[in-house]
């Protein structure tokens, strides 16, 4: 039997466990976060493309601004907040 290793993650003040090796886009999609962020236009915005060209899945992770979350792995204890967590 292969086990893969799960890693924990925080998301909006949620604790999440995922496996390693995901992605924070992915991760939200399991916490079930639909809204990565707000345009200057007060529209809701999420992953889109996958890869980093939309720049629609920007969350701020670990005090980071602006990350792209298609683009970012998770790691064990990394910090994620979104627009969601804000609209709460």
């Amino acid at each position: 039997m292969n086990k893969t290793a799960r890693i924990h993650l925080t998301i909006d003040d949620r604790r999440v466990e995922v496996e390693a090796g995901t992605t924070v886009a992915a991760a939200l999609v399991i916490a079930g976060v639909q809204v990565s962020r707000i345009s200057v236009t007060g529209q809701p915005r999420a992953a889109f493309c996958g890869m980093g060209v939309c720049q629609e899945c920007r969350v701020t992770v670990d005090g980071r601004a602006h990350t792209l979350a298609c683009q970012t792995l998770c790691r064990e204890g990394q910090v994620v907040s979104t627009a969601a967590g804000v609209l709460r």
